[in-house]
Parts: structure tokens; sequence; C-alpha cells
């Protein structure tokens, strides 16, 4: 009888599906990082397309404006290991644990899974000396994706969203850009998978559920409350939601990962974190520390009620170098967050 059930389970594995290998947790963790992003195992494919198991999609209520990107977004952590929970700023993560975002455009920006090329894929590895940001350029074949130190200029052609050419000359940051946009107090970390941001309902198979609680209930995260007692970030195009909450969240996401009293323009005073709830350092009849042909002449971060005299909105409506803000992650002017904010400080009461 054991003889025949051993040829069985052997009869069956013949006919089982391979299983891929796991994450390279070892190549994640060297110090030299790998020349391919295939070296790591994080997707199943030659053109990361299937996600490797450990890892969890995610993504944020309002996300950083990239020239129309796409992105697409994943948390591995090595088995055995959870992150945990902060009411502020970003969960603590277990060394080993790796934030991956791949940035894509569709042929047509009106159809957002058409068609869609992946242009370079992010990495940010939790090491033992700390976290590591490293950045792979896909080929136009999508077969493989090289590591770029030195960044990358590329052109991208797509429809835009109505039905017109558009070329795009998409910035691949280099290592140093990436320490400009993730720097707490000099220190490298992550910024977007904080308790609010995530604090949202995302699709997983055929069911959505609120992110922190699935990542609760698969013990990816300790400590976290209810999504009801967790702080949360607007969605900012979300019209059911208060302007001024929407407004805030798309300032939170564009500006306050260098707008913050750790962040890298720390000391220009003008923070625009979520967090942040004095009225003069979010900018509110506020002079800059240096003024300069950033302020386009004009004399307020923020002059409540007068869009059109504000600092703030004018560096948004700039694609000059050294005038437009944020001056990394764009070339191109993110005309719906410029009406969104141009509509909130319209409603600020003005100063008399």
């Amino acid at each position: 009888m054991m003889r025949l059930a051993a040829l069985l389970a052997a009869v069956l594995s013949l006919g089982a599906a391979p299983q891929p290998a796991p994450v390279a947790l070892d190549a994640l963790l060297a110090e030299a990082p790998a020349p391919t992003l295939d070296a790591y195992r994080l997707f199943t494919d030659q053109g990361a397309r299937a996600p490797n198991a450990g890892l969890t999609p995610y993504a944020l209520n309002t996300p950083l404006f990239s020239d129309h990107s796409e992105k697409s977004r994943f948390l591995f952590l090595p088995p055995g290991t959870q992150a945990t929970y902060a009411a502020t700023g970003a969960f603590a993560f277990p060394v080993g644990a790796t934030l991956v975002k791949t940035f894509a455009y569709p042929a047509d920006l009106r159809k957002p899974g058409d068609q869609v090329r992946f242009i370079e894929t992010r990495l940010l590895i939790h090491k033992a000396q700390g976290w590591v940001a490293l950045t792979y350029v896909w080929n136009p074949e999508q077969t493989q994706a090289v590591l770029k130190r030195a960044g990358a200029r590329l052109p991208v052609s797509v429809m835009d969203h109505a039905g017109r050419p558009l070329t795009i000359d998409y910035a691949v940051p280099n290592t140093n850009q990436c320490k400009e946009c993730h720097s707490l107090s000099g220190v490298l970390a992550p910024i977007g998978p904080k308790a609010r941001n995530l604090n949202g309902d995302l699709a997983y198979g055929s069911r959505r559920e609120n992110q922190l609680s699935h990542w609760t209930k698969t013990g990816l995260l300790a400590g976290a409350p209810a999504p009801r007692a967790t702080p949360r970030t607007a969605v900012w195009n979300d019209p059911a939601e208060p302007l001024a909450d929407r407004a805030r969240a798309y300032l939170d996401a564009n500006c306050g990962h260098c707008h913050n009293p750790e962040g890298m323009a720390s000391n220009s005073g003008l923070f625009l974190h979520l967090e942040e709830t004095d009225p003069a350092n979010l900018g509110v009849r506020r002079r800059p520390v240096a003024a300069g042909r950033g302020s386009g002449g004009l004399e307020f971060d923020i002059d409540p009620g007068r869009p059109e005299t504000s600092i703030l909105l004018h560096r948004m409506k700039s694609r000059e170098p050294g005038v437009m803000m944020p001056e990394l992650g764009r070339s191109l002017v993110d005309e719906q967050g410029v009406a969104l904010i141009a509509d909130y400080l319209r409603s600020l009461p003005a100063s008399r």
C-alpha cells in the first residue's frame, strides 16, 4: 500500500507545474546591487508583470504627479517578518523589506490598461546599514531592466487625455536625486507607506479591502488599530471629499516630502506636509526666506483668496528650471493639480 501511494504521488508530481524560485533575499541584501532586475526574482515572468510569492500590491490615496505616468507598487517582506504600525510617518520595516515601484505609460492616457510600456522600476531596499535606492530602466523590447545609477532621459510618446499626441521628456533620477526626495534629516527613508496613505481600499483578486486591514489580516503589519481609528489622506481627485482636504493631500504628496522640518527644504520654513497646522508655516501671508526669480515678483507664498498672486501656484505652473516646483519628477505642468490648488487658494478668506 505504501509503495502504491508513493508511486501515485510521483505520477501526480510529474503533471504538476513547477513552482517558481522564491524572491532572492540574498541578492537584495548583497553589498553590490544586481546589474539587472530579474536577478532578485521579484517577478516570475521576464517582463515583470507577474509578482512572485511574498509580494503584496499597495497604492497611495494621493500619489505624486510624475508626468502622467502610471505606477504599480509592491511590498516584499522576508518570510516570518512584519512591518510595525506608526500613526505618523512611515512604518518601521525589517531588514530585507523591499519597496518596488514601476513607472509605465499606456499608448493612450485615456486607456490606462492598454499597450502599457514599462519605463523604469525603482527599488528601496532595507539593508543592515540602512535603506538603499536603486533604479532599473527597461529596454525597448520590455524583456529586461538594467541598473542605471547615473539616471537617464527617455522620450515617451503617448496620446494625451484630449486625444492629442504628447511627447514627454521623461527623467529617470540618479542616485543623488533619489536621496533628495527620500531624505529625512539626511537619512534615506521611505515616504509613501504611511498609515494615512494606505487607509483606503484596493482590489485583491476579485474583492476590494482596506489595505491596512489586509496587511494586518495577512500578517504583514503589527500593531495597527482599525481603519476608522487611523489617520487618512484624502483622495485628491475625488470631488465628494472636501476641497481643503483634497488640496492638502495634493500638496503633501507633491511638496511635503521636501517641505517638512526633516526634509531637504526644511531651511525654507515652508512646511506642506499634512501634519502641519500653523497657517504661517503653510505659507499663508508668508514672505519667502530667499526671494528671487522663483518668486515671480510676487510677495507671499500663499496670498489667501488670490491664487494669481501666490508664489506657490506660480511655481506649480512653471516649467522653467530654478522656478518650477516640484523641481524633480516632472517636466510637464499638472493642469488638474494647478486647478485644484487655485480653487483652494481662492477659497481661503482674503486678508484685509
